[in-house]
């Protein structure tokens, strides 16, 4: 919390005592004499103001701190000691500037007058210990708030460095299957592998991107996927809906487009990857299926992005705004996203 905000407590705090002790002051000595009335206004400020602020500053620093380190015993201990010392600092100053007769007759008075400042005293220090624990909770408050913040962009920085050299990766392969190929279609389709690294150099590092921008760069995609096979109709991909004005993370959809190109071995089936988007006022929705040979077992890979990671960026993307179902058979492996907003 700011030092002018915490200087604007404690003052007000002060300001609130100092106005109730003089209504009090006030209406106890209404009709008595000024010589009377001033001394008693001086006897408050040694024996109410100064014992308060004694206390409020001990318990505020030296008690609270006993308490945070959970030495209760040696916190009651200092706060009755505090309490009391207060009390005697404000009658020794009574008696060194206005004489002990300024002080009362009676020695009982004295001890009680004593014993009522103590209790006074104890009541300030509580609320100087509610206080400083506001403030602190406030702290620690802000500072949780802060750490969440850093973790987030931290937990989406390590997800994207794991994005991108997957994806470059495969896009490159591709490449390098086409040159050998047809080099007369490589130009054309290195210019789509400058505007997809374009696309991952710039536009990834923001939270959202247009959605129009994120479908043509899944679309140039799966032109680089395409080329790996004679089959026009091995992928079904089909977008319903208006994209117009609409925004989007950045790489939702794509971490599960590669998956199924990765997981579909059989280049020869015609719709062997069926993709939709559909987009509606409210809501985006993804559907992947890709057919799987059941005779073929898949090899666990260390590189690329596993569900895990999906899922997990996802919530700090979505979180509550999003319904992932993901189905897997023999022959068939789906994926619905739904993303709302």
């Amino acid at each position: 919390m700011k030092k002018s905000i915490v200087i604007g407590l404690h003052f007000g705090f002060w300001f609130c005592y100092l106005v109730l002790t003089i209504v009090l002051l006030s209406l106890s000595l209404k009709g008595e004499e000024n010589s009377v009335v001033d001394k008693a206004t001086v006897r408050v400020i040694y024996f109410a103001i100064i014992p308060s602020i004694i206390s409020f500053y001990s318990f505020y620093f030296l008690i609270f701190r006993s308490i945070r380190k959970k030495r209760f015993i040696r916190a009651i201990l200092y706060a009755i000691v505090t309490s009391i010392g207060a009390s005697l600092v404000g009658t020794a100053l009574i008696y060194i500037f206005l004489g002990v007769e300024s002080l009362t007759r009676a020695q009982e008075s004295v001890a009680v007058g004593i014993i009522f400042i103590s209790f006074v005293c104890l009541i300030i220090g509580i609320m100087a210990l509610v206080t400083k624990g506001f403030l602190r909770w406030y702290e620690e408050l802000k500072l949780k708030e802060e750490l969440k913040q850093k973790n987030h962009e931290m937990e989406m920085a390590l997800v994207k460095s794991q994005l991108d050299p997957h994806f470059l990766f495969n896009t490159l392969n591709n490449i390098d299957i086409l040159i050998l190929k047809d080099a007369a279609e490589a130009s054309k389709y290195l210019n789509k592998l400058s505007d997809i690294m374009r696309f991952m150099l710039f536009e990834t590092k923001t939270d959202e991107i247009l959605l129009s921008k994120e479908l043509e760069y899944i679309e140039k995609y799966i032109a680089l996927q395409k080329i790996r096979t004679a089959n026009s109709s091995y992928i079904n991909f089909e977008i319903k809906g208006s994209p117009k004005g609409r925004t989007i993370a950045p790489m939702v959809f794509l971490p599960f487009i590669e998956n199924a190109f990765k997981h579909t071995t059989n280049k020869k089936l015609n719709n062997a990857i069926t993709i939709i988007i559909t987009i509606q006022k409210e809501t985006v929705k993804f559907e992947c299926k890709n057919k799987l040979d059941p005779n073929r077992k898949l090899k666990q890979e260390s590189h690329g992005l596993g569900n895990t990671l999906i899922k997990k960026r996802l919530r700090l993307l979505y979180p509550e705004k999003h319904t992932l179902a993901v189905e897997k058979t023999d022959t068939e492996y789906s994926v619905s996203l739904l993303i709302k907003g």
